[in-house]
């Protein structure tokens, strides 16, 4: 019973994660480095990666 409620909070912050990064993707000054050099930031790579992989996991604790 416990690691279902660990795998509930996995998924909400494995989502909230990938909300917050693609924030980052989208933001002005992102489009702008994007344009120029077509560079990603790292934050927005390394959210959205750990967001899937604990959405992943939540969902393999929830099972």
């Amino acid at each position: 019973m416990n690691d279902k409620y660990i795998g509930i909070v996995l998924i909400v912050v494995g989502v909230a994660l990938a909300v917050w990064s693609y924030n980052i993707y989208d933001s002005a000054g992102s489009q702008i480095s994007r344009a120029l050099s077509g560079d990603t930031p790292l934050e927005a790579w390394a959210g959205m990666v750990g967001g899937a992989i604990c959405v992943l996991l939540g969902v393999l604790k929830v099972k």
